[in-house]
């Protein structure tokens, strides 16, 4: 006989077509957000995306790369969002304050949410000991709280490594969601080993630029066209449902001059529906539904 196949055991198997309904703020049924990655890099050693192959360390060809996102990048997407008046869940390494402070303290000026992403995206989180997992996140959180006023709520693991026991960790570190599973188009309650409440709140991997620019090597107008097709579509399925919309974005790659045009063109799209959608933060909506579940 086959034997039976391993779950996680961190939820039920529930359709989409049979959950209770609700409604975001003022009665909106699609909610938006932007996930801004800004990370820092190991020079001359761990991981990093690629532009090209990798050449033997020090790969100055890729780090210089990826370091054009947090000198210029990041500067140039932040004036499109203040132009536009969005709000972001700005995904952060801790290494940022360490290298270029001034970043992280733009984000804090804007009222912007900081969600905890590691120290560095130079290495996975999933290869670290409970002890070692258990410090990460505990000194992410504190490091955050301490330099910027604000205690992370959220997370993102680095390259969305995981171990087996990183959801139990989140919840007792006091993280309230994570971004790591991209397994709904709603938030999902996770079960933990000590009953404290851990919301799954969608990511994308497929409305992401590190997959579809560099795997799938779509550039910058194929991307915009993508936001804006997945959007129509979500926007017309949230009218039987609520439902949440991720933008992963990373400055190094959508602060390119050619593609922050077409990135223009896609948020100008999105926030012409703005009477109908809440452009909102991972937290927000975390607290909107964490609320609900009280209630029900």
């Amino acid at each position: 006989m086959p034997r039976a196949l391993k779950g996680h055991g961190r939820y039920a198997y529930s359709p989409i077509t049979r959950r209770m309904d609700y409604a975001w703020p003022e009665g909106k049924r699609l909610a938006v957000y932007l996930g801004f990655n800004v990370e820092h890099f190991d020079f001359g050693q761990g991981l990093g995306a690629a532009l090209g192959p990798k050449s033997p360390e020090p790969d100055v060809l890729n780090y210089s790369w990826r370091d054009y996102g947090n000198r210029v990048g990041v500067w140039r997407c932040l004036e499109l969002f203040e132009a536009l008046k969005v709000p972001l869940g700005a995904l952060i390494n801790t290494a940022l304050y360490d290298d270029c402070p001034e970043v992280v303290e733009a984000f804090v000026k804007r009222g912007d949410e900081l969600i905890g992403h590691g120290h560095s995206n130079s290495e996975r989180q999933g290869t670290l000991s409970e002890a070692d997992e258990r410090a990460l996140l505990a000194y992410c959180r504190s490091r955050i709280a301490r330099e910027s006023g604000q205690t992370p709520q959220g997370w993102l693991s680095p390259w969305i490594s995981e171990s087996l026991l990183t959801p139990d960790l989140l919840a007792e570190a006091g993280y309230r969601y994570t971004l790591n599973w991209c397994h709904d188009d709603q938030p999902v309650r996770f079960e933990t080993r000590s009953g404290k409440t851990l919301w799954s709140i969608p990511y994308p991997q497929e409305l992401n630029d590190i997959p579809m620019i560099v795997a799938r090597q779509m550039d910058g107008r194929d991307f915009a066209d993508m936001i804006v097709d997945n959007f129509d579509e979500m926007l017309a399925q949230s009218e039987s449902q609520p439902l949440v919309m991720g933008i992963a974005l990373h400055p190094y790659l959508v602060g390119q001059p050619y593609r922050l045009r077409h990135l223009r063109r896609a948020l100008t799209h999105v926030l012409s529906q703005a009477r109908r959608v809440w452009v909102t933060t991972p937290g927000a909506i975390c607290a909107h539904v964490d609320a609900l579940d009280r209630v029900r």
